[in-house]
């Protein structure tokens, strides 16, 4: 198959993944359209919303539509590292023998990832960034597509640990949760309080997945549109050449090469989505306020005259 009709076909097939989807949630498009860039670009996300907006059922349909494994870790602040990769132990025969933990799956909910200590916290940066785990010496490769999806809850800050800034830039994006429109949650509970419950039909295999992960980073893309990630980067730097008056004022620090990198690679699927061969600066305009929410560091003053990351950003691109 050339890589036009694969396009052509990723289109198609993301149109039916998203009616799949729309069987269990009601509205959320544009989080699941987020969802889906992450997941065919090989990226993770992070999630921020109030509680009961549906998060896990979320994920638990995607990954059924996808025909991908699925497990969910309750984050807690007992929660240790072995919890979360596996330990091993001493079988009948006194030999040691390594139990798998949840981490072994193609997609992990990482609920209330900020309620947990950064040791525990730091036990999924290996599985995020090497998509493999060690342990007592030995490296365990972790089964492909790989997702992870941590939910933060922005409301609950006692007794909180929120994400180390080395973690959060391994996010690819960052999505805000909305409560639903007053129609949407008319629609959900209807839905929620009947006893009639919808099948979900998966509709690819983890083979099909990496193929469409390798046909975006296949797509070509033009130097200037490039240049204009690179530069939109480079314009949240407060030190740097071009940093506006804006963002020095307001601006602690600024996002690392990593952002372009996923600039890039977040417009290369968007375009895919649209039936495009090749993306343009619309397409990077259209990815930036995910890719770059988590990764600004506001100062006080911006705090105090209720400046928004999202403001901020729009002022850039």
């Amino acid at each position: 198959m050339s890589d036009v009709t694969a396009i052509q076909n990723l289109v198609q097939k993301r149109t039916e993944l998203k009616s799949e989807i729309a069987k269990i949630i009601v509205g959320q498009e544009a989080v699941i359209d987020q969802l889906l860039l992450c997941i065919f670009s090989g990226g993770h996300a992070l999630l921020i919303g109030v509680p009961g907006l549906a998060k896990t059922l979320m994920v638990n349909t995607l990954s059924e539509a996808l025909g991908l494994n699925f497990k969910r870790i309750q984050f807690t602040p007992d929660l240790m590292p072995s919890d979360i990769l596996g330990s091993e132990i001493l079988d009948e025969n006194r030999q040691f023998k390594f139990i798998k933990g949840p981490v072994f799956s193609n997609i992990i909910l990482a609920d209330e990832i900020n309620r947990t200590p950064p040791k525990t916290q730091a036990a999924l940066l290996e599985a995020m960034q090497e998509r493999s785990v060690t342990i007592a010496g030995v490296n365990h490769k972790l089964d492909l597509p790989y997702f992870v999806l941590a939910t933060q809850n922005p409301i609950e800050q006692e007794g909180t640990y929120p994400l180390p800034e080395a973690q959060l830039d391994r996010f690819m994006f960052a999505v805000k949760l909305e409560y639903p429109s007053f129609e949407e949650e008319v629609q959900v509970v209807k839905r929620t309080t009947s006893d009639v419950s919808q099948k979900i039909t998966p509709l690819f295999t983890a083979q099909e997945i990496i193929d469409f992960q390798h046909l975006i980073r296949r797509i070509p893309v033009a130097d200037n549109v490039v240049e204009y990630a690179v530069s939109l980067v480079s314009k949240t730097r407060p030190d740097g050449n071009l940093a506006t008056d804006f963002v020095k004022n307001y601006l602690d620090w600024g996002a690392g090469p990593r952002a372009s990198q996923n600039l890039i690679l977040a417009a290369k699927a968007h375009a895919a989505f649209n039936g495009k061969f090749s993306p343009d600066i619309e397409n990077v305009v259209a990815v930036a306020t995910s890719v770059l929410r988590h990764r600004i560091i506001k100062n006080y003053k911006a705090d105090a005259e209720g400046i928004t990351e999202e403001m901020i950003i729009a002022k850039l691109v």
